[in-house]
Parts: structure tokens; C-alpha cells; sequence
């Protein structure tokens, strides 16, 4: 019976550890092509390996939740979600074009023993803080965060593609294609890991400044169906080119700096993704 209740302490203490440790948050769409009069159900989804389960949060974590419609025009619909935990939101289509929905969550507070911080700080490309920790004398030191999130799904519907995907929003943490994903037309070729013969150019921006020698994470689908990503780090202008693949696509980031807003935590950390989809072949070539 001891070495049950042990079993199973130590079993709830690594999912705990799982749990905390799962850094990567995205907004997933049911599809990402859609017509018009079809609804999209997008989901805030929290995990790592491009796979994970619905969040606990619901409207009281929403600083911001805004949909980029095809005209230019921006509407606030945090009114969509309720207070039901782990909610998902429901967009109707009533525009050709394409879509952004983007979210900034209010913060969150983490705290970490001083070995899973450092280790974490390594592993997402944190170095300078972890450097400001061994100058300072504090690597054995607990880790106190505040986190939130800043994120944003692309999507289209129809034929006819829109721009202001392909401009900064209001998100503090910003991904940012050159090109709208949905204007690249894929070519037929494929290569060995299942990535396409084009590229697009993303730009990575903190509070409108663009962030050099930042870790960007791109994960895709695997032609064995399995998920893996790449890492790249942006140039000191804040791009970072990247291979299109097929299916679901994600690429995210993030930006930590010194929290001055209160004596609790001692970093703010920004949590950034954007998912498209990239399909093969010309899509808006395809017969209706």
C-alpha cells in the first residue's frame, strides 16, 4: 500500500511538473479554410509538440481578443467567450477573405525551484537572462514569473486574400509575416521532410521594436504524420526566414525582461505564437 500512495505521489508530481513546464500556448481553428456562412471554433490550446488540451482560462483572462475582418475592420469579441472555464470561441464567416483573430491574456504567476528555471531558460533561448542570473549571483535562486500570452490564428475563406495579416497588431509580442501565408502558392514539389519549396520572412516585435538574435520555433507535420519543429534565431532587424510545409503550421517566441509592476515576480515573460496552414498545390486554383 506504501509503494502504491508513493507511486502515485510521484506520478502527480511529474504531471504537475509536465503541466507547469508546457510553455506553449496557440489559438487552433477547427479548419482554416472555410466559406462564407461557416463558423469557426477556435480553441486556446496549451501544450508542447504542436499537441495539447483546451485551457483553463475563460473571459476574466482576456486582455484582448479582437477579429481582423477582411474589410479592415477590427472587432472586440471577448463578449464570445463566457465564464465557463476552458471555453472555446465560436466566429461566424461573413466575409470573404482573409481572417486574424488575435488574444493577449492578462498575467499569470509562476514560480520555480532554481535548477527547472535555469533549465527552462536554456531550453527557450533565455541565455541573457540566464547570463543577468550567473553575473548576479542568483542561479541557485528561486524563479518568480509573470507570464501572458500574445497570439493570433490566420485564416481564409474563399479566394479573395486581405493584408492585414501581414501588418503589426496591438499584441506586446508580435509575429509578423511579410507575405500573407495565403498568397503563397505552394509549389508541387516537396522535399524530404515534407517542407515546400518556398519561404516567407517573419518579423518579431516587442512593443513596436524589433527583437535581434531571438529563438523562433517553427513547428509543422512530419510526412510520417508525427510533429517536430526548427529552430531559428531573427537577425539583428528582427526577421527570421522560414520554410512552408504542409498542414497546420505554428511559429512562436518568447520575450522575457525585468518585472518593475510589483515585488512578487521578478521577470515578465511574453509568450508569442501565429498558426496558418499551408496546403499543397494552389488551393485558389481548385474548383469550387
Amino acid at each position: 500500500m506504501l509503494k502504491i500512495s508513493k507511486y502515485i505521489l510521484l506520478s502527480c508530481c511529474t504531471l504537475i511538473t509536465i503541466s507547469v513546464l508546457a510553455h506553449e500556448f496557440w489559438l487552433q481553428s477547427n479548419q482554416y479554410f472555410f466559406a462564407v456562412s461557416e463558423v469557426a471554433n477556435i480553441r486556446f490550446n496549451v501544450g508542447e509538440d504542436f499537441t495539447g488540451e483546451n485551457w483553463k482560462g475563460n473571459r476574466n483572462r482576456v486582455q484582448q481578443l479582437i477579429h481582423y475582418a477582411p474589410d479592415n475592420t477590427t472587432t472586440d469579441i471577448s463578449n464570445k467567450l463566457s465564464s465557463s472555464e476552458g471555453d472555446s470561441l465560436q466566429l461566424p464567416i461573413t466575409q470573404e477573405g482573409t481572417h486574424m483573430v488575435i488574444f493577449n491574456s492578462t498575467n499569470s504567476f509562476i514560480q520555480l525551484e532554481a535548477k527547472k528555471f535555469n533549465d527552462y531558460l536554456i531550453e527557450d533561448g533565455l541565455q541573457y537572462v540566464f547570463a543577468y542570473r550567473k553575473t548576479n549571483h542568483e542561479l541557485d535562486s528561486t524563479g518568480r514569473e509573470h507570464y501572458q500570452r500574445s497570439v493570433k490564428t490566420i485564416f481564409q475563406c474563399g479566394k479573395a486574400t486581405t493584408n492585414a495579416c501581414a501588418k503589426p497588431t496591438s499584441l506586446p509580442l508580435d509575429i509578423v509575416p511579410e507575405t500573407n501565408p495565403y498568397q503563397i502558392v505552394p509549389n508541387h514539389s516537396v522535399t524530404n521532410n515534407g517542407g515546400i519549396d518556398n519561404t516567407n520572412r517573419f518579423r518579431i516585435i516587442f512593443k513596436s521594436n524589433p527583437l535581434g538574435k531571438t529563438l523562433v520555433k517553427h513547428w509543422y507535420k512530419k510526412i510520417d504524420g508525427t510533429f517536430t519543429h526548427d529552430d531559428v534565431y531573427t537577425n539583428k532587424k528582427g526577421w527570421v526566414t522560414l520554410l512552408q510545409h504542409n498542414g497546420p503550421n505554428m511559429v512562436s517566441c518568447v520575450y522575457m525582461g525585468k518585472n518593475t509592476a510589483d515585488n512578487k515576480a521578478q521577470w515578465q515573460s511574453y509568450w508569442a505564437s501565429v498558426t496558418f496552414e499551408i496546403k499543397k498545390g494552389s488551393y485558389f486554383n481548385k474548383k469550387k
